[in-house]
């Protein structure tokens, strides 16, 4: 199958046809020329559509890895991996680096990424911005960290002290979550969703119909879509969910569930 006809397959369109066409050319690169090959940061999104596209055109699950610098990364890169080389090594080609920035006051991450940005970094460069108390971790490319361990010595008003810390040393904020148990007739989308938001099936059924909802990070406009453990729900306005647990059926029929909804 050609790269257009992958292209056409998992409905890719404009910036996305040519990051996944990117994409593409680099798995190719790793097979063909025998050598270890990686992408710039890719969002949730769009690490979801690269699974989608690589499904579809047979590429082996083996053969490449997400990585952002910690377990639980958003923004990761895809290394892909030559056939002598074992999944384990991807880490080391995946050509990132952490730098730390201390500062006195609070910095959020709006500040911190509005610097880099000014100073004409470009976003695909950058992965997770993590903010602690006094200080903020980043993960970037490896060919930028040289670049901000001179330059970078602001965020908003705050001057920033930049040094380079190893992944093991990375601040990873905790994730708070909203533990919600529940039963629901059905696990459809609108039931599920209408439980971890706390609002009504009804309200939910609109906003899956008007674009507003995810699933998987994959817009979703089916209200009956049947979910999953381990689904992700994202809702425009109202935040991230996901369903953890699914129990069995009460007297009445209904199924048990459980949701961590993200604060």
């Amino acid at each position: 199958m050609d790269k257009a006809t992958l292209l056409d397959r998992v409905g890719a369109t404009g910036e996305e046809r040519m990051l996944l066409a990117n994409l593409l050319d680099r798995a190719t690169q790793a097979q063909h020329r025998n050598i270890p090959t990686a992408t710039e940061f890719l969002t949730p999104q769009e690490q979801a559509l690269a699974r989608d596209l690589l499904a579809i055109a047979h590429y082996g699950q083996d053969r490449y890895c997400f990585f952002g610098g910690y377990e639980s990364a958003q923004r990761c890169v895809a290394v892909f991996l030559p056939d002598w080389m074992e999944p384990e090594q991807a880490m080391d080609e995946a050509n990132l680096t952490c730098l730390r920035g201390k500062h006195r006051e609070e910095l959020t991450h709006r500040d911190v990424l509005g610097s880099l940005m000014g100073m004409g970094i470009e976003r695909e460069r950058i992965g997770d911005i993590l903010i602690g108390d006094g200080h903020c971790d980043l993960i970037v490319s490896a060919s930028l960290g040289d670049y901000l361990l001179q330059s970078w010595c602001s965020a908003g008003r705050e001057k920033v002290t930049v040094s380079q810390i190893e992944f093991d040393q990375l601040h990873i904020p905790e994730q708070k979550v909203q533990i919600v148990k529940d039963t629901v007739m059905s696990l459809r989308l609108d039931a599920v969703a209408a439980s971890g938001f706390s609002t009504s099936r009804g309200k939910m059924t609109t906003l899956v119909q008007g674009g507003k909802v995810q699933v998987n990070y994959k817009e979703c406009a089916k209200a009956d879509k049947l979910l999953q453990a381990g689904d992700e729900v994202s809702v425009r306005g109202l935040g991230k969910m996901k369903l953890s647990q699914i129990g069995g059926l009460s007297k009445k029929g209904r199924t048990g569930i459980v949701i961590e909804r993200y604060l």
